[in-house]
């Protein structure tokens, strides 16, 4: 049999193998490069790359890496915001909106900052109620660094006017208003914002009101605090709903008096309505 084996069969075997190597190591590499699925929660990659940012907050370090945050955190983020936003429709529908719209730059805003560090070191996301501004109003939001997560829900950044109009309201509807925030559930996953309060009563409001407390503040809102590796879990983005629905009527209660603002005033016409 040995006479029978052409010459060169071993070379030939060997080919055979290099050849097969050479096909799984083509094979490798391009499952390697194949992009990985957008999924709505983190990899762990995710927050290394955060926890390396607040280290090397500047150009030099973030612009060659700037894929792997998209990657790794805008892409995955959007997806969160998209399946939260999807949920809202059932409980929050005036706050739908494209999900590019609720996620905030990672760019910080030098301009006016003595702090001249050019990137935050979370990634947020707002959904403001229909008809406002992005940072006012009465809203939903929830951002993740590499040491928490904070979902919060109401009034962080109203303007002047809304602030107005919702310490008025305050002034009839505050038993209304701590009834929500007192609801078991509320308190239990919750606390309640300190508010940023004055030291004393807004202009042309009474010092003896019941509801002074409410209306010395400047926000008004519930928050909690997870730690960051509840992003990692393929049920974040439900957690996030679960936090939103419970904060809702809290929100829904703040943005009644804006939103009643926002309505155009009926035309007098002779005196008539």
């Amino acid at each position: 049999m040995e006479c029978c084996q052409p010459q060169g069969g071993k070379r030939k075997s060997g080919q055979v193998k290099s050849g097969k190597l050479a096909f799984t190591m083509a094979r490798t590499a391009k499952t390697q490069s194949a992009p990985q699925p957008v999924v709505p929660y983190f990899r762990p990659e995710a927050l290394t790359f955060l926890r390396n940012l607040a280290r090397n907050n500047d150009r030099a370090w973030f612009q060659p890496r700037k894929a792997v945050f998209e990657a790794e955190l805008k892409e995955p983020m959007l997806a969160i915001v998209r399946k939260v936003t999807d949920a809202m429709l059932d409980f929050a529908p005036s706050h739908v909106r494209p999900a590019e719209k609720s996620l905030f730059r990672i760019y910080r805003d030098t301009r006016f900052s003595n702090d001249k560090r050019p990137y935050k070191t979370h990634v947020a996301a707002w959904w403001s109620h229909q008809g406002l501004e992005k940072t006012s109003g009465a809203g939903y939001y929830f951002h993740v660094n590499a040491k928490e997560v904070i979902i919060a829900a109401g009034a962080y950044m109203p303007e002047k006017e809304q602030l107005a109009d919702i310490r008025h309201w305050l002034l009839d509807n505050h038993e209304e208003f701590r009834k929500l925030l007192a609801r078991p559930a509320v308190r239990k996953a919750f606390t309640e914002f300190e508010g940023n309060a004055l030291t004393r009563p807004p202009k042309g409001f009474p010092a003896d009101h019941p509801a002074l407390d409410l209306i010395k503040c400047r926000q008004w809102g519930l928050a909690a605090t997870l730690p960051a590796n509840a992003v990692l879990d393929k049920n974040f983005a439900a957690t996030v709903i679960r936090y939103f629905k419970l904060a809702a009527p809290v929100v829904d209660a703040l943005n009644t008096p804006i939103a009643a603002a926002l309505k155009p005033k009926k035309k007098i016409l002779f005196g008539l309505h």
